[in-house]
């Protein structure tokens, strides 16, 4: 049981920092079509976007230490989808890990006109930050690939409730294709990745709750 609730601890530090990183602050920073209003907002929020990149900081710390828990708490039930789970834990957050040192250079680069190539820090700042939304993109792809096997071994296992495995596998599938849609559709509305993934928000909070108030019931 300890391990379930150390679990839960480390997904629900996750989520918290991915609320505080992505929706607070990511969202307010960075303006898509306008590199001076992007850069603008660096130097008037300064202490926002070091939030910021605290928060991603500790969603890479988070998001590795929950890929390392779930292994341990899933590794009796079915060693491949728990080493998975894992696996692809550990790739999202070195994703996060690379677009964190995106934001962190834009930062650097709109507080010192030095470091931007011909001097033209709006252009530098929104290069960063448009990588820094691929890098993150395309860890949402692992981030979908490590929520399926997890679905998968809660239904197989019998050890949580079986639709709270497969929501995780539904959203699973939802960030995949969302991340496809991301690259071939940069144009889609924002509301069908939300509609793809909700699936995985309703799975991921249940699973917080259960790991952190029931824990993972073995059989035998």
């Amino acid at each position: 049981m300890a391990t379930a609730r150390w679990t839960g601890v480390f997904y629900l530090g996750l989520a918290v920092a991915g609320v505080v990183g992505t929706l607070l602050v990511r969202g307010t920073l960075y303006v898509a079509d306008d590199p001076g209003a992007t850069l603008a907002n660096l130097v008037e929020q300064a202490p926002l976007a070091r939030l910021g990149i605290a928060a991603d900081i500790s969603i890479v710390a988070f998001q590795a230490l929950v890929a390392v828990w779930f292994y341990k708490l899933f590794r009796r039930e079915n060693s491949v989808a728990a080493g998975s789970i894992a696996a692809f834990g550990l790739v999202n957050a070195t994703a996060i890990l690379v677009a964190t040192a995106f934001s962190a250079t834009a930062l650097a680069v709109a507080g010192d006109v030095s470091l931007a190539p011909g001097g033209d820090q709006a252009a530098t700042v929104q290069l960063l930050y448009s990588l820094n939304e691929w890098a993150w993109g395309l860890g949402g792809l692992f981030f979908g690939l490590w929520l399926i096997p997890m679905g998968y071994v809660v239904v197989t296992s019998k050890t949580m409730p079986a639709p709270l495995g497969w929501a995780l596998m539904i959203g699973g599938v939802g960030y995949v294709l969302s991340t496809y849609i991301t690259s071939l559709m940069p144009d889609a509305p924002a509301a069908v990745a939300g509609v793809l993934t909700a699936a995985a928000t309703i799975g991921e909070f249940w699973m917080i709750g259960y790991l952190l108030f029931v824990g993972a019931r073995r059989k035998g």
